[in-house]
């Protein structure tokens, strides 16, 4: 068996075994873990493999998830609504993902700033919709064949399942040939064209697949809290997302997973410095962009590759014998 199938193994009974020593609030933030890695995949499919720069995902989960909250509390299994909300995220990333075909790079960004503002402004403002800025409460936690939620360790459990059968897909879509299209897509658009890559329809679909994944995150963190109003999704969540991608590896397929956990995670073991965590936790994500902009999983293939043994071409073997 590869090591690596290994290591998978054991991250996952880790992640089985993780929340047994934590109380409530340990075990929500590893929930808030794992559907911001939900979020951050999505996005780290449409920058990290497809290059395009998008500054909307806490938009998309705030769509999923006022979406999921509405039909559940409507009495919709939370299944249904969920996938109501990724169809819906799918549809809207698709739309967004036009002003691409003609934009990029910072321009882009701004576009997508844009509508992270816009979604922001409807759901603070239509309050016969959304409640305005007093949220909606008493959003209802799913069951399954008659196996309850409600518990917050029996919530974990599930939103577990959900996190490993979306890094599945996930892995299959990276690994397919969308994912190299994607990738092609990333590295030259003109390059891509030229060998036969649809740039136009690579580009929609990464954004609307990277939309869906908001929506589901957000279809998990309505019921985690039972609780959402507007400033949960406003773009200094985008900003937050964005930083997780890229100080866990933009276009790795673990990249995402790190940097959610460096974000999400980290600032919770720091706060026994009181006052000063955050300025740790600031001074630490500045260390890192700065000695490897590559992210987490960068700075761990340069260090794999500092300590092991360089090969030795056959060319230079036939040289080294003539000589």
């Amino acid at each position: 068996m590869p090591y690596r199938m290994i290591l998978i193994l054991l991250g996952i009974v880790a992640l089985v075994l993780a929340p047994l020593s934590q109380g409530n609030y340990g075990i929500y933030v590893l929930c808030s873990w794992l559907i911001f890695s939900i979020a951050a995949m999505g996005l780290n499919l449409t920058l990290g493999y497809a290059g395009q720069v998008s500054l909307a995902q806490a938009a998309f989960m705030g769509i999923g998830a006022y979406t999921t909250a509405l039909m559940t509390m409507a009495g919709v299994h939370w299944s249904f609504a969920a996938a109501a909300s990724m169809g819906l995220c799918f549809l809207v990333g698709l739309g967004l993902g036009y002003p691409a075909l003609r934009v990029q790079h910072h321009l882009l960004a701004f576009v997508t700033l844009a509508f992270n503002t816009l979604v922001f402004l409807v759901l603070r403002n239509e309050e016969w919709l959304t409640g305005g800025s007093f949220g909606i409460v008493g959003i209802p936690r799913p069951s399954f064949f008659g196996i309850e939620t409600t518990k917050q360790l029996s919530f974990y459990y599930f939103t577990l399942v959900v996190f490993l059968i979306v890094a599945v897909l996930f892995y299959g879509v990276v690994r397919s040939p969308w994912g190299r299209a994607f990738k092609a897509l990333r590295e030259n658009p003109i390059r891509a064209n030229s060998l036969g890559v649809d740039i136009r329809r690579m580009t929609l679909l990464a954004f609307a697949i990277g939309s869906a994944l908001g929506g589901l995150a957000g279809a998990l963190a309505a019921p985690l809290v039972q609780f959402i109003d507007p400033p949960a999704f406003a773009l200094v969540h985008s900003l937050k997302l964005l930083l997780m991608v890229m100080v866990g590896g933009a276009g790795y397929f673990f990249g995402p997973m790190l940097g959610a956990a460096l974000v999400t995670v980290l600032p919770e073991f720091l706060r026994f410095t009181e006052g000063y965590y955050l300025m740790i936790y600031a001074t630490t994500v500045l260390v890192l962009m700065v000695v490897c902009p590559t992210g987490l999983i960068g700075l761990g293939k340069r260090m794999v590759a500092r300590f092991r043994p360089q090969r030795v071409e056959r060319g230079d073997l036939k040289q080294g014998a003539q000589l």
